[in-house]
């Protein structure tokens, strides 16, 4: 198995067997032993423009992944929405040499299988919920999880004083309990979707799926 890519690109987020991550928060690729990518854009400053595709795509091709985790394409933020569309396009262009990236890069023609994360809220910007494919059981691990996530530490200080201390650790359980009911088994789980394999690898497979298959379940299981 090569790298996995979990995609945040200004304070957004690639994952993997070498782990990269385009984070500012240095603490949080220490924990968990990842590369880490410089951020290619501020905080809502992410939008769908030429200059930040070509950055992406030269990183997609440097690492070569053959998963990659995206945020969905539904959800309350148009940062979040951008940075899963630039990551979708990165990957795709992976291939085409005529594209030019910042810095250049040799295209890459393997095979990828790309996958969504559930939104934030777990709806989408109009209140629709969010159904996944399938869910991931996280229970052992939501303790590591939520550490990782309390070295966000910018937005750790900005959410404790506009929202209240430790508010988004608290809504990460919550969240992860209603999907978790959702699922019908478990304490704590993810969602997960996978995107159409057209554009990305020449049969649909399901690697996420395989991986973690003690702990996957769908609904109808």
């Amino acid at each position: 198995m090569g790298d996995f890519a979990e995609i945040f690109i200004g304070a957004q987020d690639f994952i993997a067997n070498q782990l990269f991550i385009f984070y500012p928060d240095i603490p949080y690729q220490s924990y968990l032993g990842a590369a880490y990518h410089e951020s290619v854009a501020n905080d809502l400053e992410v939008f769908y423009t030429p200059e930040l595709i070509s950055k992406v795509i030269a990183v997609v091709r440097q690492i070569r992944p053959d998963i990659m985790l995206l945020p969905s394409p539904e959800d309350y933020m148009e940062d979040h929405m951008n940075t899963c569309r630039i990551g979708l396009t990165a990957e795709f262009c992976r291939g085409i040499p005529n594209f030019p990236t910042d810095p250049p890069r040799e295209p890459t023609y393997q095979d990828v299988v790309l996958y969504h994360a559930l939104p934030y809220g777990l709806r989408d910007g109009l209140r629709r919920r969010i159904v996944p494919d399938f869910y991931v059981d996280i229970t052992s691990v939501i303790d590591d999880k939520e550490q990782m996530l309390a070295c966000h530490e910018s937005q750790k200080r900005w959410l404790d004083e506009s929202q209240g201390l430790d508010s988004y650790l608290h809504t990460l359980r919550e969240m992860s309990t209603e999907v978790a009911a959702m699922a019908g088994k478990g304490y704590y789980a993810e969602g997960w979707r996978r995107h159409s394999h057209f554009g990305f690898s020449a049969a649909e497979t399901d690697p996420l799926m395989e991986i973690l298959a003690e702990f996957c379940s769908t609904r109808e299981q």
